[in-house]
């Protein structure tokens, strides 16, 4: 099948990843590197990210929630402190291929997120949510976790995404920072694209799209 669609993660593909805002954190306080990335890839369908990403938890709720995986693993982290570092930065280039491939197909965002900040990228001040609210006035359609009630890796989210779009799955490319996150589309018949950096994830893209990018 032709591709019709281009779908994008949000955090780690159009802006800064948070696993970098995390690392700097860790450095600060003394903790081992990846130790938050760690806790959230414990018991990822249970665990308190995980429902905090598909709104069974409350902010409250997850702050404690995330302290007492913190403190089990001999550290103490809270969850809010945690949910202030996942705005990330826009990355101007990929807004630039962003609006080219809108020009072709249609473009869609997928976004594992919370019910914290200002709009579907979280933001934490009024000049980056409306730098981010402008971005998102580009996709044709968001789908976000905190809303659906459903999150990344689970299948459905795809499906959904894919049924308003109202496209099959294999007329999709899907762009996301994380593995995880990329199997099960793959597995529905998506071409997938692993942004490791931008630059390799806009080749990748140009190749599967045969679009030029700046």
């Amino acid at each position: 099948m032709s591709i019709q669609a281009v779908i994008w993660d949000f955090g780690g593909v159009i802006t800064s990843s948070p696993f970098e805002s995390f690392n700097r954190f860790e450095a600060e306080r003394g903790l081992p590197k990846d130790f938050i990335r760690g806790i959230n890839a414990t018991n990822p369908e249970t665990n308190a990210w995980a429902q905090f990403e598909s709104s069974a938890v409350s902010l409250d709720e997850f702050d404690g929630l995330f302290a007492a995986e913190a403190q089990a693993k001999g550290h103490q982290v809270g969850g809010r402190e945690v949910v202030a570092l996942l705005s990330g930065d826009l990355r101007p280039r990929m807004i630039q291929v962003l609006k080219i491939c809108k020009a072709s197909f249609r473009i869609a965002c997928i976004t594992n997120n919370v019910r914290s900040g200002e709009g579907p990228g979280m933001a934490k001040t009024t000049e980056k949510a409306s730098a981010v609210a402008e971005v998102m006035k580009l996709f044709d359609l968001v789908v976000e976790s905190s809303i659906e009630g459903i999150r990344k890796p689970n299948p459905a989210i795809y499906t959904l995404t894919c049924e308003r779009l109202g496209i099959e799955p294999a007329q999709a490319i899907f762009l996301d920072d994380l593995g995880i996150n990329l199997k099960p589309a793959a597995k529905l018949g998506m071409k997938t694209i692993k942004v490791l950096s931008e630059s390799q994830a806009i080749n990748d893209l140009s190749r599967l799209t045969g679009l030029s990018f700046p």
